[in-house]
């Protein structure tokens, strides 16, 4: 098996990674740091998509907790339809080929979007190296939420097209939840190609702790009682409609304050709806806290409100977030897409609403509020569930397998150390 090799040689092509936060970025690393400790070698590269959001020039080669994290550079976007992705998919090849003949990796492993998976899967046939595509949500689904384009248009129609051919190219596949393996399946890829290893926590880094002092003291939380929500701000997570609802939790409950760390798309409009509702001493803004400052954070909030909204991407996606407030044993409070139903039991380990409604949201955080021993309750059924389901180490487990069957399917013997015996 490839996990009984310990110079196994994994290329991990992303879209982009650390120093960059997000919850992409943060999944990224954890797959390299449980690969390490099992003895493989990890290391990425990521597209031209890294510098594109960065905005900050950087080395062509970068050391992160002991990994290498090459990048491929900036690439200067076009005008004509699919004219940018394609120089992005042309380049990052390029780059793909040239690391991958020097450092001479057992395995390409591409993560979403489809613009690594199809260049992956090109140099992977002109190296006879498998290539294995994971998914974290369809690039097209993210687009539409974006406002890049409709579904069901034309692009939409393409960018799914290319999906499912990498798919289908691809020697094995991953996604993150069973959503999206349903999703796959039905367009015609065979269920024991699809493995799923689902997002995780690190218990050592998210555990029950002390609330972070300072912030306790500049944010003026003394005495308050917090409800939460800890992440980007796209317009999906429905922290608009968690401003409303905080207007009505104001009236019987004068000591409720709403802490919303982050930042992202609609933060602007989020502004606007707070002074609209005159709720500038009532809604906390703080935007972004360093990653190793999350802990205390999540330490000063008593329930964490996760609102998004029913749309195809979410409902196919399991997000990260529900997991880290689980483990810092928080009472947690979901909408009921189907995204938070593959994490969430209602009543055990969190609380679910129906999606959209604001009222049915109001009532149940009324009825929290006013019950924080079953705030405790299920928050400590939720830190031992999530602890023993969802440790990275436990969900990556599921790559042995994945590797396992692309040694079988190359014959079980290494080629010059570092090549798999025949072509894909």
């Amino acid at each position: 098996m490839l996990t009984e090799n310990q110079s196994t040689r994994i290329l991990h092509i992303l879209d982009h990674s650390l120093p960059l936060h997000s919850g992409y970025a943060f999944r990224s690393h954890s797959i390299l740091q449980a690969q390490r400790k099992r003895g493989w070698q990890p290391f990425a590269l990521t597209s031209p998509k890294h510098e594109e959001n960065w905005k900050v020039p950087g080395e062509s080669d970068e050391e992160i907790d002991g990994f290498h994290y090459y990048r491929t550079g900036a690439v200067a976007s076009l005008s004509i339809p699919f004219a940018s992705e394609l120089r992005v998919m042309k380049i990052l090849a390029r780059r793909t080929r040239e690391l991958a003949t020097r450092e001479r990796p057992h395995v390409l492993h591409a993560h979403s979007s489809v613009l690594n998976a199809l260049p992956a899967i090109w140099v992977g046939r002109s190296l006879s190296l498998p290539v294995v595509y994971e998914i974290r949500a369809f690039w097209e689904d993210a687009a539409v939420d974006h406002g890049t384009y409709r579904q069901g248009s034309w692009k939409y129609k393409m960018t799914r097209l290319l999906e499912t051919l990498a798919c289908r190219q691809a020697r094995e596949v991953v996604v993150i939840c069973q959503g999206l393996k349903y999703d796959l399946t039905s367009r015609g890829i065979p269920a024991h190609k699809i493995s799923v290893v689902f997002n995780g926590i690190n218990p050592d880094e998210f555990h029950a702790c002390e609330p972070d002092a300072e912030y306790l003291r500049s944010w003026n939380l003394q005495g308050k009682t917090v409800v939460g929500f800890i992440g980007s701000f796209y317009r999906y997570e429905g922290l608009a409609m968690l401003v409303e609802v905080m207007s009505r939790l104001v009236v019987k409950n004068p000591d409720v304050v709403l802490l919303l760390v982050g930042g992202g798309e609609v933060e602007q409009e989020l502004k606007k709806k707070i002074s609209d509702h005159n709720l500038e001493e009532k809604v906390i803004l703080p935007g972004r806290v360093p990653h190793e400052r999350i802990p205390g954070v999540y330490a000063l909030i008593d329930i964490l409100v996760y609102p998004r909204y029913s749309m195809r991407l979410t409902e196919l996606v399991t997000p990260l977030k529900p997991l880290e407030a689980m483990a810092m044993g928080k009472a947690l409070v979901a909408s009921d897409i189907g995204g938070h139903r593959e994490l969430i039991q209602d009543g055990r380990n969190g609380f679910l609403f129906p999606a959209g409604n604001p009222l049915a949201l109001a009532e149940l955080l009324e009825r929290l509020i006013e019950n924080p021993a079953l705030c405790r309750q299920v928050g400590a059924q939720g830190r031992a569930w999530v602890s023993q389901q969802h440790s990275w180490d436990r969900t990556t487990l599921v790559y042995n397998d994945v590797y396992a069957r692309i040694r079988e399917k190359f014959g079980g013997e290494l080629k010059n150390e570092n090549q798999l015996v025949s072509t894909p």
